[in-house]
């Protein structure tokens, strides 16, 4: 009689959990829904469109969180907007779903070094260089050649200050 609660419990445990894990979906299995998003945000980005392509890549993330590509693409058009920080966030977010994403990488090496952190722009050249060892990748040469080049010069405003009037 004592053993009978526990083997009740142990049981509907065990039924709880292996229905949980049969209804998961894989993670290669991305929504097509979201997928159509991500086109439809890229076809607006192509446009110009870049607060179309906004609302498309984050409708795709709210189909299915595990969208990459809605997150590579907040960064291209964060990047396009000069948020460099920004767009970091949103490839660290691809880079945490899959973290040999080879695009992701290299767009957020170039955020970073578009920020002035070329020493963790570095890293992920090497990181990029690791997961193409047995292909080639464009990518390592364009990332290269960024770092290369150095983050951008930030100059002084050319608009004129105005003077205080005196008294």
């Amino acid at each position: 009689m004592r053993y009978l609660s526990v083997a009740a419990a142990a049981a509907m445990t065990l039924l709880t959990v292996s229905t949980a894990v049969h209804g998961q979906r894989p993670d290669s299995a991305i929504d097509v829904r979201a997928l159509a998003l991500v086109e439809t945000g890229r076809a607006a980005q192509a446009a110009g469109n870049l607060d179309g392509a906004i609302d498309a890549y984050e409708s795709a993330l709210a189909v299915d969180p595990r969208t990459r590509a809605a997150f590579i693409g907040l960064g291209e058009v964060a990047r396009t907007r000069d948020l460099p920080g920004k767009a970091i966030r949103f490839y660290r977010e691809a880079l945490e779903l899959q973290p040999d994403d080879v695009a992701a990488l290299k767009e957020q090496g170039e955020a970073l070094v578009q920020q002035g952190a070329v020493e963790r722009a570095k890293t992920n050249l090497t990181k990029l260089r690791t997961v193409c060892a047995k292909r080639t990748c464009p990518e390592i040469a364009q990332l290269s050649a960024v770092i290369a080049k150095g983050p951008p010069i930030v100059t002084a405003s050319a608009t004129p200050v105005a003077k205080s009037e005196k008294n």
